[in-house]
Formats: C-alpha cells, sequence, structure tokens
C-alpha cells in the first residue's frame, strides 16, 4: 500500500502525494504559488502555476504523457534520475496511485498556451486528453473524489491538511500556499520569508527562550543541501523536526543520527573548553543535551533512499557524515561567537544531568529499601522459624 493505511491517514495522504510533485515544481525554481481546496462534496483539488504535466505523445507508449503518469507506476519525470534535481515525489507512483484510488479525478494543464483536460474513474481514463481552450498561464489542476469502496472514512480534516502545508511553507521560503475550505468558508494563506528560523521560533512560542536568536546554517555539499536551525526553550521535552527533500520522515534516519552525535559531541567540547565543565565531571549525554530542544533539520538530497513510498525514514549512509560536517562547524562558532547564549545553553544541560544522576540515585535507593523490607526470601531460600540460633 503505497498510501501506508486505508484510514485517515492515508486519505489526507493523498492530497500530500499530489502537493509534493507541485513542491517539486517549487524546488526546480518553477512553481510560486500552491493552491489546495477542499470542496463540499468531499472531494480536493490542487492547482500550481508550474510548468504543467507534459502532454506531448510519448512514442514508445504511443500516448500522452499526461495519461502515462496518471495510469503507470514509475512514469514521473524525476523517475530515472533525469527531470529534477532534488525532488519529494521520489518514486514516481505518486499521482497514479491517488488516480487508482479515486472513484473520480479530473486532471487540467496549462501548458503551451492551451488548456488540457482529462477525466478518469477508479484509475481508468474515460476521455480523452483533449485541448479545451486557450491559456495565458501554465500550470496543474488536479481534483480527485476518494473511493468509498477503499477508504475506511471519508472528509478531510482542516487541522491535519493545515498542518503539513504549514510545514511546506517553512520548507520553502517565499513559496506560496493557501488553503481554501469550502465547507465552512474559510481560506488561509501561509507564507514566510524566514524560513526554517521562522518555524524554530514558531514551534517556541510561548515556551521562553535560552537562546535569543537561533542558530541557522545552509550549506550545499557533495551535491546535498543541508539545513539546520535550531534554538533551545525553558521547557522540558525534545521537539526535532527532521526533513529529508521537504518530507517529514518521522523515523528520523542518518541525518537525524548525524545532527544528534554532532550536537552531544559539540556541547561536550565547548563545555570543557570555556571551564564550565570539570575535568572529572562525566560527559553530558544525548538526552541531557536535547532536554528543552526545539530544532528543523531539512537535507535535500539528489537521490534518497527511503524506506517504502510513504517515506517515513532516511537512509542514506552518507547524509549522516555531512550533516555532522556542516552542523559541528557552524554551531561551535555560534558558540564561540555567543558567549551568553553558550553558556546558558550549557547550564541547562548540566541541570539536566544533575536532575537525571539525582533520579537515578534515589531510583536505587527505592529498590535497595524495598529489597530489604521484603517479608520473604527470593528463590529457593526461606524464612528463619526458630528462635534459638543453635537450632538454625
Amino acid at each position: 500500500m503505497y498510501i501506508g493505511s486505508t484510514d485517515n491517514r492515508g486519505l489526507h495522504h493523498l492530497i500530500y502525494e499530489i502537493v509534493d510533485n507541485s513542491i517539486d515544481e517549487a524546488l526546480a525554481g518553477f512553481c510560486t504559488r500552491i493552491e489546495v481546496t477542499l470542496h463540499q462534496d468531499g472531494s480536493a483539488s490542487v492547482a500550481d502555476n508550474g510548468r504543467g504535466i507534459p502532454v506531448d505523445i510519448m512514442k514508445d507508449q504511443g500516448k500522452p504523457a499526461l495519461e502515462v503518469v496518471m495510469t503507470k507506476l514509475h512514469a514521473g519525470g524525476k523517475f530515472g534520475g533525469g527531470g529534477y534535481k532534488v525532488s519529494g515525489g521520489l518514486h514516481g507512483v505518486g499521482l497514479s496511485v491517488v488516480n487508482a484510488l479515486s472513484e473520480r479525478l479530473q486532471v487540467t494543464v496549462m501548458r503551451h498556451g492551451k488548456q488540457y483536460s482529462q477525466e478518469y474513474r477508479r484509475g481508468t481514463p474515460v476521455t480523452p486528453l483533449k485541448a479545451t481552450g486557450k491559456a495565458d498561464t501554465t500550470g496543474t489542476y488536479i481534483r480527485f473524489w476518494p473511493d468509498p469502496e477503499v477508504f475506511e472514512e471519508l472528509g478531510f480534516h482542516w487541522d491535519i491538511v493545515s498542518h503539513r502545508l504549514r510545514e511546506l511553507a517553512f520548507l520553502n521560503k517565499a513559496l506560496t500556499i493557501l488553503l481554501r475550505d469550502e465547507r465552512v468558508d474559510l481560506d488561509y494563506t501561509f507564507y514566510f520569508e524566514g524560513g526554517i528560523s521562522a518555524f524554530v521560533k514558531y514551534l517556541n512560542r510561548d515556551k521562553g527562550w535560552v537562546n535569543l536568536r537561533p542558530l541557522h546554517v545552509e550549506r550545499e555539499i557533495d551535491g546535498n543541501t543541508v539545513e539546520v536551525a535550531l534554538q533551545y526553550n525553558q521547557g522540558f521535552t525534545e521537539n526535532v523536526l527532521a526533513f529529508a527533500n521537504d518530507i517529514n520522515t518521522v523515523e528520523g534516519g542518518s541525518h537525524l543520527t548525524g545532527f544528534r552525535s554532532a550536537l552531544t559531541s559539540v556541547l561536550n567540547k565547548y563545555a570543557r573548553k570555556a571551564n564550565l565543565m570539570r575535568e572529572q565531571d562525566p560527559n553530558l549525554t544525548g538526552d541531557d543535551v536535547r532536554e528543552g530542544l526545539t530544532a528543523v533539520i531539512s537535507v535535500k538530497v539528489r537521490e534518497p533512499q527511503f524506506e517504502g513510498q510513504t517515506k517515513t525514514k532516511l537512509g542514506n549512509s552518507e547524509v549522516r557524515g555531512q550533516v555532522e560536517t556542516v552542523f559541528s562547524e557552524a554551531f561551535t562558532q555560534y558558540l564561540e561567537e555567543n558567549p551568553p547564549d553558550a553558556r546558558r545553553i550549557i547550564e541547562k544541560c548540566l541541570v539536566a544531568a544533575r536532575a537525571r544522576d539525582a533520579a537515578k540515585r534515589a531510583r536505587e535507593l527505592v529498590q535497595r529499601k524495598s529489597l530489604l523490607e521484603s517479608s520473604t526470601l527470593p528463590g529457593k531460600l526461606a524464612d528463619c522459624s526458630e528462635r534459638d540460633p543453635s537450632l538454625c
């Protein structure tokens, strides 16, 4: 199942698959606006001002490229590496799967000064691709009705869709994403010039900042792009989001592993260099340095290796070293250039370490005490029933 499931999560994944294709156009520099509409009849549509899906006849298929993309797996423009430098819709199956899982789907393409349209039913074209008029712009419009025979429940939720679109707007600064809900006459536009630095500030709102100015670094290394933003708050929970080609890799992967390794290493080295830790003090652990941490990691990888079409984990081994290198250098420089912020970060980590150590000692004390107070002996041993020691 390319969308992961047929429940509510899988239903919303249909929208994400189409939006991912529009995002690919934005990453390639051809799209500046995406509009997502939740319609009153239960359908949803995605429109962008990209180049439009190609409509020319493919000689090896004898069909328009649009129809091939909509009906065949692995037929997308980025499959095989020739279409996009960086792509989130990796496998070339997104549109064809959405089409197959839709009771009905309409697609309109504006390209070459013309408007082309075609309609499908459960993945099968019911009308030929035809020019329906002139167009003074370019782009793609797709509207689909999820198949009630496939999905356990129907009905898109504003909160779920808006959460994902907000993420994408933060990850692609200066990209406009409009979400419209015709069911309640509501629309909202997401647009962020600050990128993932603004994302971190948004996540930390009302939590109290430890370092006022978030760390931000963006750098290309060996053809891949690594971008990290970080800020500590006065809370106690970790909130680290990791993205690969704009896909939220909720299970992490090599980019998250590289980030965590560099974070712990840099803070331990700086704390000792700045004499904020004594020589005999044990190193800060990963748990210590991630308490109250908010961070966003975004990597753009030429040939990403995801686990499954739902792309929940990044597997590229080389990305770990790239993230470690870029983040280590930037974070070390940030700490050295901002001593007051650096001191507050280290102090927060040391408080977390002392709390962890105190909790460990308290737990061990309770465990020892409960063993001593136990009225029965373990195993084959039994309590002595005689009071005269000579008889025992």
